[in-house]
């Protein structure tokens, strides 16, 4: 029946178009688009392709080749020789392809692209060449002039015997939500294509350190990281960069690097110097609604000190672990300026003034910028999974404590703490058992981690965490911050809501 209904809706489709094209000409009636003249939305033009014609030239196709060393499945095993590795077993070497896009700026050929783009794709590949083809098809080898992983930003370096089109950089502190833009690349290998849109939002995070990203859909797809996002004036004012997707295809949501953060980077690259960040040597996390509530402040205004480093500006300073930063050198610490961006752009050596709540008290330190180590030898704590096989001890759960957190806990003793694998001078409560159903089971507590604080005030017993418990809930706050520790990892503070009763 389908079959038919899709044969029956065909001729009726087809005979009224005959119909149309057929009919006479009663009452001298015209087609519906006959001398139409297309009207451009406020603010911008009836048609790109003058802008678009002039800007395409600087707007390039980068490709790389790459080796990678591919290891056998089957080493070892009857079918090892099937997989053609090389004598003695030794693993084989293919051959594999990248593509992106980039843009001229400057006539001698440097070349703005991602970092990504020109990086090696796979874990143990290496990249033999880059190539860059301009839209007149002509190809130059590149040359890698320097890199910023931190940014996903690279330049690249072509030698021409004339001179090229290039295009410049523009203000993108300028731009508003809602400002038409133009995006330019080579997605899927389709070089030269121009998709428009709006900027959707501005100050955009993923999830990293630096990320001012604007938010766009205009269409971007794979190929088109490294190409410019241009304004209505022609001026660059973002690197495509990202997409959001969760099929790999466009869905209206797509990241450019604004040229406010990218121009500064760009230079110092092009010039062969390293990027240079400030650094202050702390842990952070975002305040967000539960961790805010737990400390008693509005949320999304500041951030939370989860550790300090020893020896570096912030612990010089005064600045604990708890405390919650709030301003740095006259800079609002928000969502949309994060501390790690705010202290990346200070000078390093510069004595900033630093607005800090600790415990609620409003203060102000001055800490000594440092430098930023690289980012491989920022050392992240790997976490250590495993339940203690402590023994099991008389408990009397406090009834705050396990009404309101579902938390039972029992004090430290140096047994527990040989077991536990902790420093011998730990003071705090072992949790012994987590109720599932609440937030501290949501939040990932378990057997075997260790409070040492609760509201900012040391606990080393069930009673102790009992009161704090109680002196939050008569405060009217919904959550308590906890300090935990867990073998293998520094402490952090975790806040956790209390459960109705």
């Amino acid at each position: 029946m389908r079959y038919a209904y899709a044969i029956t809706g065909a001729l009726l489709l087809g005979g009224t178009a005959i119909a149309v094209t057929t009919s006479s000409n009663v009452g001298a009636q015209v087609a519906q688009n006959e001398g139409l003249t297309a009207a451009a939305p406020a603010g911008a033009p009836a048609s790109l392709a003058d802008m678009v014609e002039k800007l395409q030239p600087a707007v390039v196709n980068i490709s790389t080749k790459q080796r990678v060393q591919v290891q056998n499945p089957f080493a070892g095993t009857p079918f090892g020789d099937l997989f053609g590795q090389g004598q003695g077993g030794q693993p084989q070497t293919r051959q594999a392809q990248s593509l992106g896009s980039g843009f001229i700026i400057s006539a001698d050929g440097y070349i703005v692209t991602n970092n990504h783009v020109v990086s090696a794709g796979a874990e143990g590949a290496s990249v033999d060449s880059i190539t860059v083809t301009l839209t007149n098809k002509k190809e130059y080898p590149a040359k890698l002039i320097g890199r910023d992983a931190a940014t996903d930003l690279a330049v690249l370096k072509i030698e021409s015997p004339t001179p090229l089109p290039f295009v410049k950089f523009g203000d993108s502190t300028k731009s508003r939500v809602g400002d038409w833009v133009v995006a330019i690349g080579n997605p899927f290998a389709l070089s030269g294509t121009v998709t428009a849109g709006i900027i959707s939002a501005l100050h955009r995070g993923t999830g990293g350190s630096y990320d001012k990203f604007i938010q766009t859909d205009a269409s971007i797809n794979q190929g088109n990281s490294g190409g410019p996002m241009f304004d209505m004036r022609g001026n660059v004012i973002g690197i495509n960069s990202q997409i959001l997707s969760p099929s790999g295809g466009n869905v209206g949501i797509g990241f450019a690097i604004p040229s406010e953060q990218a121009a500064p980077i760009v230079e110092t690259l092009r010039k062969g110097q390293a990027i240079k960040r400030g650094y202050l040597g702390v842990q952070i996390s975002p305040l967000g609604e539960d961790l805010a509530d737990s400390l008693g402040l509005a949320k999304n205004s500041g951030e939370f000190i989860q550790g300090v480093e020893p020896g570096k500006g912030a612990e010089k300073a005064g600045i604990k672990a708890g405390d919650v930063i709030v301003s740095v050198a006259g800079q609002e610490v928000t969502v949309d300026q994060n501390l790690s961006s705010i202290v990346a752009n200070q000078a390093i050596g510069a004595r900033v003034p630093i607005v800090l709540i600790r415990n609620g008290q409003r203060m102000t330190v001055t800490a000594v910028v440092g430098e930023r180590p690289p980012e491989d030898e920022l050392n992240n704590f790997a976490q250590q999974q495993g339940d203690e096989d402590f023994s099991q001890q008389p408990q009397n759960p406090g009834k705050a404590t396990e009404q309101s957190l579902g938390i039972s806990a029992i004090p430290l003793t140096p047994g527990i703490i040989r077991q536990l694998g902790v420093a011998a001078d730990t003071r705090g409560i072992v949790i012994t058992a987590v109720d599932g159903s609440t937030d501290a089971g949501a939040k990932g507590l378990r057997r075997g981690d260790v409070i040492i604080s609760a509201n900012n005030r040391p606990v080393a017993s069930q009673a102790e965490l009992d009161a704090q418990v109680k002196a939050v809930s008569g405060q009217g706050r919904n959550a308590i911050l906890l300090q935990v520790l867990r073998r293998g990892q520094p402490a952090i503070f975790l806040p956790v809501r209390l459960r109705d009763k």
